[in-house]
């Protein structure tokens, strides 16, 4: 279990648990299939703490620039301490704080289920790509695609009821290549294509996922009491073991769709 130190704040707890966990290995990924190149300059939408900033910064190297965006000040207190150079600027993705035509690549992981208007968030972020520019945009695939994390939404049906188990489920409901199309459709995005792409999911342990999940804000946060906390970490033990590999570590597959577009 993590102590109460570990535990100060949701910022804190995604960029010490989180990214390393599943995100931060998606930075190069979704950079990549943004087509970011030496000289770039890059939008990050949703930057969170600069998990996918960082990564396309590596990839522009120092001829070229990186904005990281995200509408959580928290957030991007937790990406400013990171010693990188990227501006870090607040603002939503459906009302870009940027000029037209202003960058080669803009990306974005893991952040489009949560907005409140996606066909405008999209329909911004190819407003302010120069001509020739690249767009790649990250989803959680279906959560039945992720072996691990579907058992635990299943456990949490049955030890808790449907209810908690889709709160859980949130950050998967754009798992659908059609309704991505739809999306893109929607927002003018005529030639969008969707890729699946898959990484691993790695915690230390199964407390360290159950005990993160319960922390996170916008899936578990606040909904389940210590009691019922203590019968998910024992009915965890089991439903997940088939998981662990050496050392206590859990491992499973989580696929992401990527919407992926260029502007003429």
């Amino acid at each position: 279990m993590f102590t109460p130190e570990e535990m100060r704040g949701p910022a804190e707890i995604y960029d010490a648990h989180f990214v390393p966990a599943l995100f931060a290995q998606w930075g190069p990924v979704v950079a990549a299939e943004a087509g970011v190149q030496k000289g770039d300059r890059v939008l990050d939408v949703a930057c969170g703490t600069g998990a996918l900033a960082i990564a396309a910064a590596e990839m522009a190297g120092p001829s070229g620039s990186v904005v990281g965006l995200d509408s959580n000040p928290e957030m991007l207190a937790v990406a400013r301490r990171k010693p990188v150079q990227i501006e870090w600027l607040e603002g939503r993705a459906e009302a870009l704080p940027l000029p037209d035509i202003s960058f080669d690549a803009v990306a974005s992981q893991f952040g489009l289920m949560f907005f409140e208007d996606k066909p405008k968030a999209l329909t911004e972020m190819m407003r302010v790509l120069k001509p020739g520019g690249r767009l790649a945009v990250a989803v959680c695939d279906a959560v039945e695609n992720s072996p691990g994390y579907d058992a635990f939404a299943l456990l949490l049906d049955r030890l808790f009821g449907k209810e908690v188990g889709d709160s859980f489920r949130a950050p998967f409901s754009l798992g659908d290549a059609g309704r991505l199309h739809e999306i893109c459709s929607e927002a003018g995005i005529a030639d969008a294509e969707v890729v699946q792409r898959s990484e691993k999911v790695r915690f230390n342990s199964i407390d360290a996922l159950v005990s993160t999940e319960r922390a996170c804000v916008w899936t578990l946060g606040g909904v389940l009491t210590d009691e019922q906390f203590k019968r998910l970490l024992d009915e965890s033990e089991t439903a997940l073991r088939p998981f662990v590999i050496d050392g206590g570590t859990i491992e499973f597959a989580m696929p992401s769709l990527i919407i992926k577009a260029g502007k003429s």
